[in-house]
């Protein structure tokens, strides 16, 4: 039988656990709200990108005619999680990963897999997919700039000279009817049909913008910065989801924590009466045994 002195090293054990996990569940809810911020932060910066196409297409119309087929390889960018206690988290993109992989793989494009988490890496090679390169999340909104610019740097590596066939970035993110929901969307090659909506856009002045750059060479910058701000834009969604996912699985954590320090706290109070019990019998015990009477109104 368990003493009361084990038992009460037990809920201590209970309740600094549970500390931990309310603590989780503050840092949680307060990194939701950052990485919410920092993608609507984006929004200005995405539409002044957008509005920088839009001058360069509305000036030279045939920059958005349908692009040739690249002869590189297709990729698919898997953004994940680096820590755990997320629940399914990394299982769920993983698995929707997987299955993008195999359809690239039965249409003869599949290429190269780029991992943004340690722990979406592990789940795909868990999975039987191999992943050719990994790189690790920031810790706050600061690296976030960096990540994507460590995204791009990779695809840059392996384009090289032929370019890329396609590239996928697969992620979570919040939607109204789930906190984590797989989204994929189409990196490169860039859609003409959004290219021609953009040219065919009103533009939002009477003046129309005047450069002098070279119109192919200024129209790579500018996507460059669309393919930034949207893998920008994907990290920020996916923190913000894994962090919902782990809140909510820190909430059933402390609700589980809390019925175990009850139900510890009601037997230790049941032990710790028993032994009270026991004691006051053990000294009327020795009392009769010494040859003393009860004490009055005291009755076996």
């Amino acid at each position: 039988m368990e003493t009361l002195e084990a038992l009460s090293r037990r809920i201590a054990t209970t309740e600094e656990l549970g500390a931990i996990v309310r603590t989780m569940k503050s840092l949680s809810a307060v990194s939701i709200r950052q990485y919410e911020a920092a993608a609507a932060a984006l929004h200005d910066y995405a539409r002044t990108v957008d509005l920088a196409l839009q001058a360069l297409l509305r000036e030279r119309a045939r920059i958005a005619r349908a692009p040739r087929p690249a002869p590189g390889p297709a990729v698919v960018v898997v953004v994940g999680s680096d820590h755990g206690l997320c629940g399914r988290f990394n299982d769920d993109i993983a698995r929707f990963a997987c299955d993008r992989l195999r359809e690239l793989d039965a249409a003869g494009a599949r290429g190269r897999c780029l991992a943004v988490g340690a722990r979406a890496q592990a789940r795909l090679a868990a999975l039987g997919e191999p992943v050719d390169a990994a790189l690790v999340l920031p810790a706050s909104v600061s690296g976030l700039t960096a990540l994507a610019q460590a995204v791009l740097v990779q695809l840059d590596a392996w384009g090289g000279a032929d370019g890329l066939a396609r590239v996928l970035l697969v992620h979570q993110r919040r939607t109204p009817e789930a906190i984590a929901a797989p989204h994929v969307r189409q990196l490169l090659p860039l859609s003409p049909e959004r290219l021609r909506n953009l040219a065919a856009r009103p533009w939002p002045s009477r003046r129309l913008p005047v450069f002098t750059l070279d119109p192919r060479q200024l129209f790579s910058t500018v996507v460059r910065q669309h393919l930034w701000s949207v893998v920008y834009r994907a990290a920020t969604e996916s923190l913000a989801s894994e962090h919902a996912s782990r809140l909510v699985a820190m909430q059933a954590a402390e609700r589980n924590i809390e019925e175990h320090l009850e139900e510890q706290r009601a037997e230790f109070r049941r032990r710790r009466q028993e032994a009270i019990t026991g004691e006051l019998l053990d000294v009327l015990t020795g009392f009769e045994a010494s040859g003393g009477a009860a004490p009055a109104g005291l009755t076996w």
